[in-house]
Order: structure tokens, then sequence, then C-alpha cells
């Protein structure tokens, strides 16, 4: 790849409030780290939304430099997993264990690849333990009644990302007040474990680390102490993010921790807020229940990733039927190899800060084009589209058998309408047209579509 000039590619960092010019480190090796899963439930579709978009965006850089090194982490020791255990009277490895799988066949049923590095928390126990001990020794934390804490006002430029005051943070924030913080804004590297909670060795006595070392932990430690990219939803950049700069920072003595931030906005459900208190959280288990993984994603990228998106069964259904007309577009043709058209619009949409509603358009534009030219333009235009859906995890089926899959548990499967069908055919054959009819409106009724051609009948959901 020397000599070729690459494509500018621009991202909003939110460390600096701006869209600016990608600069990596190393062109031979980006570095880039998502803040993953604390693993004690099944995730909603808010988890989701930065798994799909940095996917996404880790898809881009792969057509743009030769090696990208994505990890994304799992959070398997943290109080709200101890407590879920105890409720369930199992043992926390276990109850991780099990939905960290969930959450991996969560993503992949939203068309994520998987990322170059998995990290869990606990098999970097011992790195914690060095990270805490060098913060000590630098005068950055203390320790406190089996408590090793940050000192936030050991580092002059703390809050920097979130752009507040200490003080607009301890007043607008929910921190622990504790006797045992020199200030109210410290916040825990390492805490006791009692005899009955998980814990490890450590020159403070049996404890487990704090949610925002085990970050800087990881991330060091597969990517190095400076990093590429660094991202997440909106909701981390205060505190886990600030904190992760802290640390790291202040550890390495001022050595960015890395060099671009990025957050994703909220998701709401049926304009509100998805919530536990309000009831109103959506699983993704729940909606692939009713939807294929690849509708989620759809509407996921139809918005840009910084807006708040709002979720509803309307969008949904239109996620689908927008899917139905693209994939409806490729049925019948020819297959043929993807190839991306790094000039073309969709390309230099997603180049833009990861525009993935012009892509999309692009997308319905291609589709367009493509239906009304034949030949060689044609194998042309479906080798566009299919390398510019690809580059976002999109129209990765076979069409007939996007048409024909299942759509939710209460739905007519493809065996009745077979059925449906071959009786339609028999009507027609004695001359029932009426019966015939009859057949095709209760497909209908029930979301089927039938098309009739000199090849025969096909079927496709509405």
């Amino acid at each position: 790849m020397t000599g070729i000039e690459k494509p500018k590619l621009l991202l909003y960092n939110t460390l600096g409030k701006t869209k600016q010019q990608f600069q990596p480190i190393d062109p031979n090796r980006i570095t880039m780290y998502v803040c993953g899963p604390t693993v004690y439930n099944r995730v909603h579709i808010g988890n989701a939304r930065p798994v799909v978009v940095f996917d996404t965006l880790y898809r881009l850089l792969k057509t743009m430099y030769p090696n990208v090194v994505y990890a994304r982490n799992i959070t398997d020791i943290d109080d709200k997993i101890m407590t879920a255990a105890a409720e369930l009277n199992e043992d926390i490895s276990v109850l991780s264990k099990r939905y960290a799988e969930a959450y991996f066949e969560d993503m992949a049923a939203l068309e994520n690849l998987e990322p170059t590095i998995t990290p869990y928390a606990t098999q970097h126990i011992p790195e914690m333990i060095d990270m805490t001990s060098l913060l000590i020794e630098k005068g950055h934390a203390y320790e406190s009644q089996g408590h090793v804490l940050f000192a936030v006002q050991t580092m002059e430029n703390y809050g920097q990302l979130s752009g507040r005051s200490l003080d607009d943070m301890l007043a607008g924030a929910r921190v622990e007040v504790a006797d045992y913080k020199n200030y109210a804004g410290d916040f825990v590297l390492w805490k006791p474990s009692s005899d009955d909670e998980p814990g490890w060795d450590s020159p403070w006595g049996r404890g487990r680390p704090g949610w925002h070392l085990e970050c800087s932990v990881m991330s060091e430690k597969h990517l190095g102490e400076t990093i590429d990219i660094h991202a997440g939803g909106q909701d981390l950049i205060f505190p886990h993010h600030e904190n992760e700069i802290a640390q790291s920072c202040c550890a390495h003595d001022g050595k960015a921790m890395a060099n671009v931030w990025m957050h994703n906005g909220f998701i709401n459900f049926d304009g509100e807020k998805m919530s536990k208190s309000l009831g109103n959280f959506r699983l993704v288990k729940d909606l692939l229940g009713h939807y294929p993984g690849e509708v989620l994603r759809f509407v996921i990228l139809s918005a840009h990733y910084r807006s708040e998106q709002n979720f509803s069964k309307d969008l949904l259904d239109s996620a689908w039927r927008s899917l139905d007309s693209l994939y409806g577009y490729l049925r019948g043709m020819e297959s043929s190899i993807p190839s991306l058209n790094q000039t073309g619009e969709g390309y230099q949409a997603l180049l833009d800060d990861l525009n993935t509603p012009m892509a999309i358009s692009e997308l319905h534009r291609i589709a367009k084009k493509m239906h009304s030219a034949q030949g060689i333009e044609q194998q042309t235009l479906r080798s566009e589209l299919l390398g510019l859906a690809g580059l976002m995890g999109l129209l990765q089926q076979d069409p007939e058998s996007w048409f024909t899959h299942a759509r939710g548990s209460d739905d007519i499967t493809k065996e009745e309408v077979e059925d449906m069908i071959a009786k339609r055919q028999q009507s027609k054959i004695d001359k029932d047209y009426a019966g015939a009819d009859e057949i095709r409106q209760a497909l209908l009724d029930r979301g089927v579509v039938l098309e009739d051609s000199r090849e025969g009948t096909t079927w496709r959901r509405s």
C-alpha cells in the first residue's frame, strides 16, 4: 500500500468536539477499543447500537489499512454480576459465561463481525494490580480502609473529555460519598472483598478491581499505551471514559490513552428513553423473535450514529419493507462478486464520519438504476450495490432465502405457504379460479404476497 494515497477519513472526536481527519499512529497497525458489556443479563437494543456502529467503522478501516486490530472487552467481574449470581444462587463465572455467550449470539444475529480480540476482565487481574501500584507510586492514588482510590485532584486536566469542572461533575453525577475518600470525586481502583465475595490477593488485601481500571488495563495490554480510537456509548463519556483517561495518562506520565474518542447517541423506544424504571427496555433477543437481525441493523444504521434515535414498531416495519425492496431488486439476477466503488457517493458518505443514512440512500439509488439497466452495466451495478451494502453488513443473504424467512413465531411458516401455493395451483388446474383467488387473499391477509410468472409462482412477505 506504500505510495497509494489513502482516502481521507473524517471522524468526530469527542475530546476535541470537532470532526477531524484520521491520522493513524502506525498505518500498518490500526488500533481500536470498544467498551463491551457487563454480562449479568441479556443485552438490550441500546447495548447493540455501539456494536453495530463501530463494526461498520471496523469494516471501513479494513478497506483502507492492511491490519486493523479491534478489541471489544467482556466485563465479567462487577457488583451487578455478583448481585445477579447471588439471586440465582450460582457462581458468578457460570452466570457471566452464560450471558457472554448469549451476547455473542445476539451480536452475530445482527451481522456483526467478530472483534480481533475479546479480552475478559478476570484474565487481567495481575496487570490491574500492577497499574494500581504504579498510580500509588506516582502519587495519583492512595490506600484507605482496604480500598485504593484515584485522587482526581492530582490530574490537572481531569474532566477534559466531558468538558466539565470537578465542581460540575460532583453536582451533576451520582458520586458515592464515603468516609474512606479524601475527596468526594475520587474513584475506586481496587475494593475489598468479603469471604463470600469473589476476590484476588493483592498488596492491599483480598479484593477486586474497579470497573474503570479494567478497560485501561485491557486496552493497554492488547493495543498499546496510546491507541488510535476508543469508542462506546454516549453514557460512557463520564465517568467511565473520563476515568480511563485519568488512570492511563497518569500511569504513563501524561501520554494520551487514545487519539480519537467516539461516542454514539442514545436509543429511545416509542419516544421515551429506555430505562428499567419505565420498564420499556427492548432486549435484542426479544426483538429477534419478531424481526430478522438485519432489520435491527438497518434501523440502527438509518440514523447518524451521534444522533439520538427513536425505535418504534413503525420504524422496524418500515426498515423491513426497505430491505424487502432492496432484496427484491436483486431477486432473479445472476450472482456477481461484490465490488467496492471507493469513488462512489456511498463510500464517500461513510468516510465523512460514518454518514450511514446517506450511504443507505445510495443503496436505493444504485438498486433502482440497476433495475432499469441491462447486461454488463446491470452486473456492474449489482456488484457495486453488494460492495457498499457489505461495508455496512447489509444484503448478506440470498434473496430467495430472505423472502422465505419465517417472520416471528406467530407468523405463517414457509411450509404452510408452500402447501397453500400447491393447493392454489390445483384449484387453477381444476378451473376453480374463485378458490385460487381465496387462497391468494388468505395468504395476503397473513402478510404473504404471491408473484406469478412463466416460471411459476414465487412469494415474499409484505
